[in-house]
């Protein structure tokens, strides 16, 4: 049954130029238009909507030739779900299970299949899935082997590939190979039973149904988002550096996302970004619980993430696809918002302050002369309107009554028109919303001294 995209993005971009005004075809005639604080209320521009509108979580997406085949976690009925496409847009489910039966290991009273992974291994396919140990009690990895990518896949020996039952389990296999050698990354299932959980590297023979070394492990939970779980890791190469993209938090809820770290060399140390590349937030709504990432090259030679992310109602979680960019080493997401602190900006007659409830802790303050400015380096993975962010502190006073506050904006060294703050208080932030036009690539955005005073604590774009 063919699925095609939703068309959520050309309604939103139409909105938001409608909101500008009839000038919306030229950028600096957009960016001025936009000022108009009726646009400010305009919905954002976000990653199309879903390309697979039905139950379809954890997708891993490998290129045979000119079709994209999907695999994603069971559902009724199925082990595994399968889908292919042309174009990574338009997607065709397929009839049978590429999965039908499981290995012997399996707990039959506890069928469900998890995160599958799948790979050309030179004289056929390999499929890696997760499901519960009956020996064990807990989730681990096994093998099963297929002549095409269509299946059906047969179970490959009598126990588990991966099951490290003192470290809770594995979970979520994804392929690396370099130089002809051939990777496994896994997650141990810590948190299943009050442990860390770690994401590992393992060696293992070129069709993937055997270890050949020892695993190394290269990141844990840390960071206050990842709320006590990291898993779902893809690993990539890119200039030189490794760039380990993996989910976090309760897949179950809103709060999951996706975070990155780098790495020089294969083995790590990985390091990690502050704050996730995707999220319900940096998708401003749009995605709920962005997670379950893969990364493929799309039909344009362009690279691609497709993920999942819920539905309305938290029922089923969608399949989705944006561009990916990278750029200064980092990768960008289209329709993911990128934060960036002020305190970090160029200044010029402005002053870093520390700042209770600031998102870093420190502020831009002190944006009082006429040639006072804070000036953004912002990156948009594409050209058209975005959504700009600013986090700001309003305290202005007149005649003793609060007072709304604002900056000048340019992008790119044209005007764009204002940015207003309603008053909050001092140390009180809050968001001023309203779109933009942005070049692809990197952008200059500018904050200058406008009405009454106002302070900033960060920028969210892209």
């Amino acid at each position: 049954m063919p699925y095609r995209r939703g068309r959520l993005l050309p309604v939103l971009l139409a909105v938001l130029i409608a909101a500008a005004g009839p000038a919306a075809a030229d950028p600096a005639a957009t960016n001025a238009a936009a000022a108009n604080p009726a646009a400010a209320s305009a919905p954002a521009v976000v990653v199309d909507g879903p390309v697979l509108g039905r139950n379809f979580p954890d997708p891993d997406v490998v290129k045979i030739g000119d079709t994209y085949h999907a695999y994603a976690t069971s559902t009724v009925g199925r082990n595994i779900q399968h889908a292919t496409s042309r174009d990574l847009v338009n997607w065709t489910l397929a009839a049978s299970d590429p999965l039908p039966a499981l290995g012997a290991w399996v707990d039959n009273g506890r069928r469900r299949v998890w995160a599958p992974d799948v790979f050309d291994n030179g004289d056929g396919y390999t499929m890696h899935y997760t499901a519960h140990d009956r020996a064990s009690g807990k989730q681990c990895i096994g093998t099963a082997l297929a002549s095409s990518p269509d299946g059906p896949f047969r179970p490959v020996g009598d126990a588990p590939l991966i099951c490290p039952v003192g470290q809770g389990g594995a979970i979520d296999a994804a392929g690396y190979t370099e130089n002809g050698r051939r990777y496994m990354l896994w997650k141990s299932d810590g948190n299943c039973c009050g442990m860390d959980a770690w994401i590992h590297l393992q060696p293992v023979s070129g069709d993937g149904t055997l270890t050949s070394g020892r695993a190394v492990r290269l990141l844990r939970q840390e960071l206050p988002w990842e709320g006590g779980v990291v898993e779902a890791p893809t690993l990539i190469r890119r200039d030189g550096r490794y760039i380990l993209f993996y989910s976090a938090g309760s897949y179950e809820g809103y709060g999951y996302a996706t975070g990155y770290a780098v790495a020089d060399r294969l083995t790590g140390p990985y390091t990690k970004t502050a704050e996730p590349l995707m999220s319900t937030e940096s998708f401003a709504g749009a995605v709920r619980g962005p997670g379950g990432q893969d990364l493929v090259t799309g039909p344009d030679g362009r690279d691609r993430i497709v993920f999942h992310g819920w539905n309305a109602d938290r029922s089923q979680r969608f399949m989705y696809a944006a561009d990916l960019v990278f750029a200064d080493g980092r990768p960008f997401v289209r329709g993911s918002a990128v934060r960036y602190q002020a305190e970090d900006a160029r200044l010029h007659r402005a002053q870093v302050r520390e700042a209770a409830g600031a998102l870093g802790g420190r502020a831009v303050a002190y944006i009082d002369h006429d040639d006072s400015s804070v000036e953004f380096r912002a990156f948009a993975v594409s050209a058209g309107v975005h959504p700009l962010s600013v986090r700001y502190g309003n305290g202005s006073l007149d005649e003793g009554r609060p007072a709304g506050a604002s900056h000048n904006l340019s992008v790119n060294g044209e005007d764009a028109g204002v940015v207003l703050y309603p008053y909050t208080g001092w140390d009180t932030w809050r968001y001023a919303r309203r779109p933009v036009v942005l070049a692809a690539g990197w952008n200059t955005i500018r904050l200058s001294k406008g009405e009454r005073h106002a302070e900033l604590d960060c920028l969210e774009a892209g």
